[in-house]
This record gives structure tokens, sequence and C-alpha cells, in this order.
């Protein structure tokens, strides 16, 4: 039986992914790959490899005869501004390898495309599913570059990618990492911890938002659909919360009265700042079923819940 291989296995999405795959065709089927951070317990089907050496990457799809692959390997907004050329290198390059290999073994690919693809000069209320985008970080350059690069695959060669445009996407099984919307997480994790957090955007900064759970059902929702109903292949936009800084702060005081935030934007407010407010999802809801189930208070009370079970707090 063929098998689905994920690459960037143990990052934010990846992580949950790759368990939820597990239960859905079983821990046999699905091959994760990592490079850094892999954790020890981790159980299942390991490979190490970087997706920049598309030899290995291939050796890996013979092996394993793998027929579907979730590319999440990227470096995030804050992160990719330190050096833009390994930046391109990773979250282009390796795209291509797999868009190229996809094509040699006649494979199925889901790539993740980014909120950060738009730009200040994008609508930043409802954003339309097909609009301006000029990012201003090399974070969004690729991601806008990558959804040109999966559609001219799908056009050129019949390559059956799939992509979302996924806006923050709050976790609290991974710690907080370098991106833009990891306010959000920071929040949860010093709140419960030290009791105060000191939050680098403003508190009225408004960004589209979406617990893990629903990112990863719209995923695997995307990739089950039938090739027909796929009429987007650069990348569908999905949408779910949008709320400001103090928002997610009243809300985690219902639970952390105590909880004391101050805020100092920094230089991401300036990368919140030319990203959407809101999204336009219709395209996706029309085309594939997509929909959300997580909202602000619901996701903050499960985040709540299970950060306590993890650091051990009544």
């Amino acid at each position: 039986m063929s098998k689905i291989l994920v690459t960037g296995a143990f990052g934010q999405i990846g992580s949950e992914l790759v368990s939820v795959l597990q239960k859905k065709y079983g821990i046999n089927q699905v091959v994760a790959v990592g490079h850094n951070n892999i954790p020890d317990d981790f159980e299942g089907i390991l490979e190490k490899a970087d997706t920049r050496d598309k030899d290995s990457i291939a050796t890996i799809i013979k092996k394993h005869r793998i027929n579907t692959i979730y590319h999440l390997v990227s470096l995030l907004s804050v992160k990719g501004e330190i050096d833009p050329s390994v930046t391109w290198d990773i979250n282009m390059n390796g795209l291509k390898h797999i868009l190229d290999l996809g094509v040699e073994h006649k494979l199925q690919i889901f790539w993740p495309s980014s909120i950060a693809a738009f730009g200040p000069s994008t609508p930043r209320e409802n954003t339309p599913q097909h609009t301006v985008l000029e990012p201003t970080t090399i974070y969004g350059v690729t991601k806008y570059a990558g959804e040109g690069l999966c559609r001219y695959y799908n056009i050129k060669y019949g390559l059956d990618v799939r992509s979302v445009r996924y806006p923050g996407i709050i976790s609290w099984k991974t710690p907080p990492g370098a991106g833009t919307t990891e306010y959000t997480i920071e929040m949860f994790y010093e709140g419960l911890k030290t009791g105060k957090y000191e939050c680098f955007v403003r508190a009225d900064t408004v960004l589209p938002m979406m617990y893990v759970d629903d990112a990863i059902k719209g995923t695997v929702d995307l990739m089950d659909a039938p090739s027909e109903k796929i009429k987007v292949r650069n990348s569908y936009n999905i949408a779910a919360i949008s709320f400001e800084a103090q928002d997610l702060e009243k809300e985690i005081k219902k639970y952390i009265p105590n909880i004391k935030v101050t805020y100092k934007p920094d230089k991401r407010q300036r990368i919140a700042d030319s990203w959407p407010k809101s999204l336009d999802d219709l395209e996706a809801r029309k085309d594939w079923g997509w929909k959300y189930e997580y909202d602000l208070p619901r996701m903050t009370k499960v985040i709540i819940k299970n950060l306590r079970i993890k650091f051990g707090i009544e």
C-alpha cells in the first residue's frame, strides 16, 4: 500500500497533522521527515532529511512507495528576515524539488501558503480570494512565488497540487515560534507560567486566526476532496476568527483573572499591519465544504485546560 510523506513533521502544523493522519490511515502508512528538533518519544516511521537535498527525498519516496506529500517545511516571517537567502533556499528550492518529484512519481501534493502572501496594498477587510498580492517580507515573497509555482505545475504538468492560505495558527502543543501571530500562544504560556506578558503588537491589532484543530481538519478535507472540486490551484483563503490582541487578553482573564498584559509593539507590528484583518473564504466553502468549528471562547477554554495539564497546574 502506498504511503503519505510529511516534511516538516515536527513543526507546529506537522506535529499535529502526523498524529491525525496516523489515526486516519494507520501508523505504518505515514512517514515523518524531520531535520532538526525530532522528539525522542516519536512513534511511527521516521526519516531524517533536508528537503533541499532532492536525491534524499527521492530515495525516501521510492523506499516507502509514497503517493501523497504534505510539504510543510518553511522558515516563518520573523526568522525569515534574518537571512533572506537561506529563507528563499529552504522555502522555494525545497518546494520546487517536491513539485518536480511530484511530477516524476505522479504524486498528490499539499503545500501551505499564508496570509503573509498579501501585503499593505491588499484590501484588509474581508480580503478576497483573488486580489493584489504585494508582500513585504521574504517569507511572504516565498509564499506568493510558491502559489504561482504550484498553479504553474498544475497547468503545465497536470500535477494534483493543493494549497490553503493559513491565517495565524494557534496551538498549545508546541512552544511559541518565530511568527508574527505567535503573540497569541505566548500570552497563554506566560500567563500560566508567570502571570504577566509583554505583547509585541498593539492592543488593537486585528489579524485572522485559527485554532490548529480547524487548520488540520481543513487540510485533510482539502486533500480528500475529489480533484474536480478543486477550482483554485494557487491557494485557497480559509478563515475562522479575527480578534484584537486585547480580546484574547479578556478571554484569558476569565481563567487567569490576575494576568497582567502590557503592550510594547516592536518590528513585528509593521508586519502585522501589512496583513489582512479578515478573509473571504467563500470559494473554499463552496468548492470543498470548508468550515471552522472553534470560536475564540471555545478555543481559549481548550487551550487553558490542556496547558494546565501540560504544566502541572491545578
